[in-house]
């Protein structure tokens, strides 16, 4: 599956209500949109609509915040799962950046640099309004996004990052040893810590402190302890 790289700035939780109370665009200039562009606004709006309601929003309230007709949202997307899904690919898989992979592999470069690079950027990206609610929905909803999106992390970065520690600790290469189940509990327990920061203030709304800073403590944490878990 490929992924290409969109990073955005994302409005916080204020932002996305004041969009919610935005009036629609005059009609006339909507008429002037281009079809590429119109679908480009619905999927725009769709992204904000669903990360402030959750994917039980009704469409024909999405249209109305656009300022069109429900027939004519269902001209661009037939079912509300095909637009569903759209955002899925706008949000999680547009977003993913393929250099990733690279920097956790550059063996050039101290472990411990590659994974503050890493979580650093990630950060960037899912740590924002639209990201962590829509993830969290779609979690509680059951759709299959954060299934899918975790084998990818799993696949790309999680692997990758246990075959970096175990070159790191002098312990077999994964054609000799697949991943364990424990390994990969070591890697969720700094990936989670660092999602969680999402959690505490898109959901919670409690403040978080200098994410780089937090990142790299975890990192060091994580790294810290990894010997006498992986290390063994």
């Amino acid at each position: 599956m490929d992924a290409t790289t969109k990073i955005v700035t994302i409005p916080r939780r204020r932002a996305g209500r004041e969009a919610a109370q935005a009036p629609p665009v005059d009609a006339a200039l909507r008429r002037r949109l281009s079809p590429a562009q119109r679908e480009e606004e619905i999927v725009r709006e769709a992204v904000r609509f669903f990360a402030e309601f959750g994917f039980e929003g009704q469409t024909r309230e999405l249209a109305k915040r656009l300022g069109i007709t429900q027939p004519l949202l269902y001209r661009y997307f037939p079912t509300k799962d095909a637009l569903v899904e759209r955002v899925y690919q706008e949000v999680f898989l547009r977003r993913w950046n393929p250099f990733w992979e690279d920097t956790v592999r550059d063996a050039r470069r101290p472990l411990r640099d590659r994974l503050v690079a890493f979580y650093g950027d990630y950060a960037d990206v899912i740590l924002t309004y639209e990201w962590i609610r829509l993830f969290m929905f779609a979690g509680l909803k059951g759709l299959d996004f954060n299934t899918r999106y975790l084998e990818l992390l799993r696949e790309r970065i999680f692997a990758p990052i246990v075959e970096q520690l175990r070159l790191e600790l002098g312990r077999p290469p994964l054609r000799e040893r697949p991943v364990s189940s424990l390994e990969i509990e070591a890697i969720w327990s700094l990936h989670a810590s660092i999602f969680y920061l999402g959690v505490r203030k898109f959901i919670y709304n409690m403040p978080t402190g200098n994410v780089l800073d937090i990142v790299t403590m975890k990192v060091n944490l994580f790294l810290d302890g990894a010997p006498a878990v992986i290390g063994r």
